[in-house]
């Protein structure tokens, strides 16, 4: 697959789900976390300059692709993904030594869960753009905005959900560029399929309870100097992307780093998004 180092590839019970995860290089621990509908293969395009130094784990979350519930599909909680993630990470690295994580959208949600609740676990957090609208100076519009797009995938369809995604955070698409936008580098082409899968978990059972969520403030300010909030470059007018990051920065007295493109730049900007976040990690 372009280069990319191939996987080891594993499965690991938890309650109420069987993870699948796959690993690559070695090095110390550095588990990546999906967001959005995205799996194990959604950072593809990086996995050729952080194989290099780390062994790099990447899992697709509870519900999604290979990774399967063992009941019925409800609405999915943050602190049960943070758990799965804890669970994984005792799995791979049963020492108990410190390992790194970094999270995109929904799965940066999960990795301040994580560094709230399990801090001893890990030395680094990189939280990127967790869309936790609570954050915000006013939080209602988009907490409406993402029970419309919920509302709208439920009666139109992915197209039209998508295109009112991207006019509420001020990316106006038609409802068939929205379609498109789900087309995916090279690298992750083999993802493709998985993932138009999984957008109905996302739009209807992930995106209101997790953007919704409040992370503990109190629980991270004393281990703030082990997360790194990060944001895009191309981001700076998406205040649900945007904002929670730099109001956590802000909070904490603590720098925002910011990374090359947008919302998505680990996918379509992947090898300066990697770059950076090697930097970031050292």
């Amino acid at each position: 697959m372009n280069g990319n180092p191939s996987p080891t590839t594993g499965t690991l019970a938890v309650p109420g789900a069987t993870l699948y995860y796959e690993t690559r290089g070695s090095g110390p621990l550095l588990l990546l976390i999906s967001g959005g509908a995205g799996d194990a293969g959604m950072y593809a395009g990086m996995f050729p300059a952080l194989a290099a130094e780390y062994t790099v784990v990447t899992y697709d979350p509870r519900a999604l692709s290979r990774s399967t519930l063992d009941g019925p599909l409800t609405d999915q909680q943050v602190q049960v993904w943070s758990d799965d993630a804890r669970r994984l990470l005792d799995h791979l690295a049963p020492g108990g030594e410190e390992v790194s994580v970094m999270g995109c959208s929904s799965g940066a949600i999960v990795a301040l869960d994580l560094l709230a609740r399990h801090p001893e676990r890990l030395r680094r957090v990189v939280a990127h753009e967790p869309p936790l609208v609570e954050l915000l100076p006013d939080p209602a519009p988009y907490r409406a905005l993402f029970a419309e797009v919920r509302d709208t995938y439920r009666a139109e369809g992915l197209g039209p959900a998508m295109a009112r995604f991207s006019e509420g955070i001020g990316e106006p698409v038609t409802a068939e560029e929205a379609e498109q936008s789900t087309e995916l580098p090279p690298e992750v082409q083999e993802m493709a399929p998985r993932m138009h899968a999984n957008f109905p978990v996302f739009l209807e059972r992930m995106l209101c309870p997790f953007s919704s969520s409040v992370p503990d403030l109190e629980a991270l300010r004393p281990v703030a100097h082990k997360l790194v909030p990060a944001a895009g470059r191309s981001s700076r007018t998406q205040e649900p992307f945007y904002g929670p990051a730099a109001r956590l920065a802000e909070l904490f007295g603590i720098p925002l780093v910011e990374f090359p493109g947008g919302h998505l730049g680990g996918v379509d900007r992947a090898k300066e998004f990697g770059e950076q976040l090697r930097k970031t990690l050292a």
